[in-house]
């Protein structure tokens, strides 16, 4: 039986649309074990269903689904959508949506240093075992960061192929990248047949963002490595003997859910032991969300899921990929830098940062500057943006032109100067922005300034043109790679912030991990900038994103796993959450990139990962997949609902005595309090925690309750006898109504840390409270 919010969301794309019947992509969910006899197949029983509800010429079957989901998808209109719901072994008919790419000194900044004698690398011989499943845009082969050099044989366990198509013959995987696939029916069926002469219809690569995820979670030790000169060094993975498996569903278009899907299905089935997801898009109810239900499967097979948080941030309430058997990663910065400042007529010197490569500017001139958006004869809005065609080549001609962000990418402005006769650009951050910088491969001599350095540039440049004095110049001075920097790490500007959309009771992001400015492996046949026109060829590549940090976290969870082969993906994830750290290298709170204040929980989650420490937790919080069926039961979801998720059928009886969706065994604690006119408020959690540390050891809490509560723990010690013995621990949370408009909110945060004097488990509390409107 369809769900009725299910039924609710065909009839929004019926409503949305005058033109309901074209046919668009559908995710259809079978009851398992269903199959009726007469069909030796499942593909050949779905066909058979198809034909069913459009005698004559059925719909086109996309892919078939067997592992981490039971069922199919088609290309169907929305009145074939309806019939379909109404057979009865159908259980969900979920509309597809599109999803996108979010788009090294990290491993020595983490901690993971080759010559130590013990630790993490040593522990888990460099993840030498592990099978990591990058869902991307596709793998070039070649990069030395791909290598197979001293690995032994593929781990016998794996049951994955090469697929050979253009460009990428079946024999281009080795024992390193032991796998590699392509999905691309639901992006055909979404945008027809592919351009061939532009995307190739095989796992290689044709933009770039996969293979630098790849070689983030796994890279080989390369050197040299470095992208023109900058971040000279050694170039390695998190994981650098882990194998990899590339599984390409993000074309030029996007990245279809039923690809995605059969993507998952796909490498849980060939084996792989960590899947990494640096793909996302708008939340939605988990039922209705294809990456929430693969990666479901797939926790529920053992296997461990990371994802990117979305670059959406500073925003609130901006973080994706938020479902609490996900592993949710935002992005920090790393202590290094490419400062490229600005140089003013007036002296001044304006801090930024890139990473141009190509001819400077002449040493000691100062050029000519222009803010083509305020200046007589530009067209205001789209040339102060720097848009394809906005800019007056009389007017930018020989100069330096100030570009706003927004719309277009960062480096295609640089492009639109220079076919424009620019000789340099300065890329001014908005207010949104903040003080956020990125470094870009530029096509030209370009740098990134904070919104507070443009409204100075663009004061000198005003105050520059109404006197008499000469007019407005500057120059670029790019200053190369600065290593060291403090403060680091900082929570980068874009990393999408909580609080989570979708379920308030779990805080997202879980972690934060190097996201900003990371060196990684990129094809030959991609230029740096990622712009169609740029020939330039390098072996690496800098870039930034939510899509970097989430292959780090990737990277340390096979670590993790092959240095504690029982550990559940939940446990993994809880040893990163509670050894994370908050402070940075000054040994103060870390702080937030776009305003320079403070950071919070919603920025970070449990704080910045700390692999070494995360190797040796002491306790851990388990998960079962009954565990977060029951977490589905208090979130008000339909037994149908849940079903669509686990493929299983529930009973919320025993859930909903239980207590709250917050009673997940979750590392963290969060509670959202509706005042509606009530004073005092409470709420409690119940925990349990593994002893995965020392057999007879003692544990006494500390408490740090968030501002204006009072946290209480039960019991203040645990005492364990044994590895893997389990305890329980009751926390109180009381507070009082503050004063808040309607529809505002407050949030504070506090802790509790459980500590035996060797080990330290911290979790974050947070408390939110809410004025109704």
């Amino acid at each position: 039986m369809l769900s009725l919010l299910s039924f609710l969301s065909l009839l929004a794309i019926a409503s949305s649309s005058s033109t309901n019947e074209q046919p668009r992509t559908f995710i259809v969910q079978v009851q398992r074990d269903s199959k009726p006899f007469v069909f030796p197949t499942h593909q050949q029983w779905y066909t058979s269903s198809l034909s069913s509800i459009s005698p004559g010429t059925a719909p086109l079957l996309l892919h078939t689904y067997e592992t981490v989901f039971h069922g199919f998808s088609a290309k169907l209109s929305l009145s074939e959508a309806l019939k379909l719901q109404t057979l009865p072994h159908i259980i969900a008919v979920i509309p597809e949506r599109v999803r996108h790419v979010h788009t090294t000194r990290s491993p020595q900044f983490l901690g993971l240093k080759t010559t130590d004698r013990a630790g993490l690398l040593k522990e888990s011989d460099f993840g030498s075992d592990l099978v990591i499943g990058v869902i991307d845009t596709g793998i070039c082969p070649e990069r030395q960061s791909f290598n197979d050099r001293d690995l032994g044989p593929v781990p016998s366990k794996w049951k994955g192929v090469c697929v050979g198509g253009k460009d990428f013959a079946s024999s281009s995987c080795n024992r390193k990248l032991i796998g590699a696939r392509f999905f691309c029916n639901g992006y055909e069926a979404a945008n027809g047949k592919m351009n061939e002469t532009t995307e190739y219809r095989s796992p290689r690569d044709s933009d770039g963002h996969g293979t630098h995820t790849a070689s983030i979670a796994a890279g080989r030790y390369v050197f040299p490595a470095s992208t023109f000169g900058y971040a000279r060094g050694v170039a390695a993975g998190m994981a650098p003997k882990a194998r990899l498996a590339a599984y390409k569903v993000c074309w030029n278009a996007g990245c279809y859910d039923s690809d995605i899907l059969a993507a998952f299905d796909a490498a849980v089935s060939d084996g792989v032991d960590v899947i990494s997801l640096s793909v996302g898009g708008v939340v939605v109810p988990y039922y209705l969300d294809a990456i929430a239900i693969g990666s479901f499967g797939a926790v529920d097979r053992g296997v461990f899921v990371s994802a990117s948080a979305g670059n959406g941030g500073p925003g609130g309430l901006t973080v994706t990929n938020v479902a609490p058997w996900v592993t949710t990663v935002g992005a920090g910065t790393i202590d290094r830098d490419f400062p490229a400042d600005v140089k003013l007529g007036n002296g001044k010197v304006i801090s930024g940062v890139s990473i141009y490569g190509g001819p400077g500017l002449a040493p000691g001139k100062m050029y000519p500057v222009v803010h083509a958006g305020s200046s007589e004869g530009g067209d205001g809005y789209s040339s102060s943006l720097c848009l394809e065609g906005s800019l007056d080549p009389k007017l930018v001609g020989g100069k330096i032109v100030l570009c706003d962000r927004g719309i277009n990418s960062r480096a295609v402005k640089g492009e639109v100067v220079k076919k424009a006769g620019g000789v340099g650009m300065i890329l001014a951050n908005g207010v949104f922005d903040g003080e956020g910088l990125v470094a870009d491969c530029h096509v030209l001599p370009a740098t990134a300034v904070g919104a507070s350095g443009g409204d100075e540039i663009r004061r000198y440049m005003s105050a520059a043109s109404k006197s008499k004095s000469p007019p407005p110049t500057a120059t670029i001075i790019f200053r190369g790679t600065r290593v060291n920097v403090r403060p680091a790490p900082v929570v980068a500007s874009f990393s999408a912030r909580g609080p989570n959309p979708q379920s308030p009771e779990i805080l997202k992001p879980d972690v934060i991990a190097p996201g900003l400015n990371i060196l990684a492996a990129w094809p030959d046949k991609v230029g740096p900038s990622g712009i169609p026109s740029d020939q330039r060829k390098i072996e690496f590549n800098i870039l930034s994103g939510t899509s970097m940090a989430c292959p780090h976290v990737s990277g340390l969870a096979a670590l993790l796993k092959a240095a504690h082969p029982e550990w559940s993906s939940a446990a993994i994830r809880s040893a990163l959450m509670t050894t994370a750290y908050t402070v940075d290298n000054r040994g103060e709170q870390m702080i937030d990139e776009s305003t320079g204040n403070v950071s919070t929980v919603f920025d970070f989650g449990a704080g910045h990962v700390h692999p070494q420490e995360a190797m040796n937790p002491g306790l851990i919080y388990d998960i079962s997949s009954l565990d977060y069926m029951d977490f589905l039961c208090n979130s008000n979801y339909t037994l149908t609902n849940i079903q669509v998720i686990t493929r299983r059928n529930a009973d919320c009886s025993g859930a909903k005595r239980a207590g709250h969706a917050g009673n997940l065994n979750y590392p963290s604690l969060t509670v959202v309090f509706q005042q509606y006119g009530k004073n005092h408020m409470s709420t409690h959690f119940i925990r349990t925690v593994t002893n995965v540390g020392d057999a007879n050891s003692v544990y006494k809490v500390t408490i740090r309750p968030p501002g204006g509560t009072v946290v209480t723990v039960q019991p203040e010690k645990l005492v364990f006898r044994r590895v893997g013995q389990k305890l329980n621990f009751l926390v109180r949370v009381e507070t009082t109504a503050v004063k808040l408009a309607p529809g505002a909110s407050s949030m504070k945060s506090g802790s509790i840390i459980w500590a035996d004097g060797k080990h330290t488990v911290a979790s974050p509390v947070v408390v939110t409270m809410q004025q109704p409107l």
